[in-house]
């Protein structure tokens, strides 16, 4: 009985911790930002800038995605044109990633390099890519993705937008927002469906939305 209930607890406090560092490693990066206009449970109506990615996958070149992850990390690292070294950003975004998974991945260029100018790759596999802003629908979960979990998750948030009548268009990317190592529990993962747009749509205010959040607290 003692030793199981010493195992509970060094079991309980290695969790506490492993949670409190991947929050630490996690807002070590800086995070697209976007504006919560609705919230219910583990799912959000969330409104988005245009963001410049650093783009590569089946639209661009014949890799898996591995491949991709490699090609893009090689440009944040120096591989374009002035050698620059460039932050990593959350989340990596695999649009209609639960669909196609050779799907175009990007990283999300810092809001300083974007402003500038981000320099030009010289991988002729990697592109700049501008995605698209305007509201998406988005559900969060924790574990490892892989695509049976995102084809449910895609199936639940559609369910969702069904229900509250909300017009959702058929393309489903998937965002990530922490390392490999990072434990399945203690991930952070989202599927975002972009919605139709509507003349007369009125979004919350910011009050009852809150501000615009670039690393918003993770929910598990």
């Amino acid at each position: 009985m003692k030793r199981r209930a010493l195992f509970l607890t060094i079991a309980s406090i290695t969790a506490v911790f492993a949670f409190g560092w991947n929050l630490t490693a996690r807002a070590a990066y800086e995070s697209a930002p976007y504006k919560v206009l609705k919230k219910e449970g583990n799912i959000e109506i969330r409104e988005y800038p245009d963001l410049l990615l650093a783009a590569t996958g089946s639209k661009v070149a014949s890799n898996g995605r591995d491949g991709s992850f490699m090609k893009l990390f090689r440009y944040i690292s120096g591989a374009n044109e002035t050698k620059q070294k460039i932050a990593m950003t959350t989340p990596v975004f695999m649009e209609d990633g639960v669909k196609n998974p050779e799907a175009l991945m990007g990283f999300v260029m810092p809001q300083s390099v974007a402003e500038s100018g981000a320099p030009a790759p010289t991988n002729n596999g990697v592109v700049m890519h501008n995605r698209k802003g305007g509201r998406f629908a988005v559900i969060r979960f924790s574990g490892r993705i892989n695509t049976k979990m995102a084809k449910q998750q895609e199936a639940a948030l559609r369910t969702w937008l069904s229900k509250n009548g909300i017009e959702a268009g058929d393309r489903a990317d998937t965002a990530g927002y922490d390392p490999p190592f990072t434990p399945g529990p203690f991930r952070r993962n989202e599927i975002l469906i972009p919605l139709v747009d509507k003349e007369g749509d009125t979004p919350v205010s910011d009050a009852e939305a809150g501000e615009v959040s670039r690393d918003p607290k993770p929910v598990h």
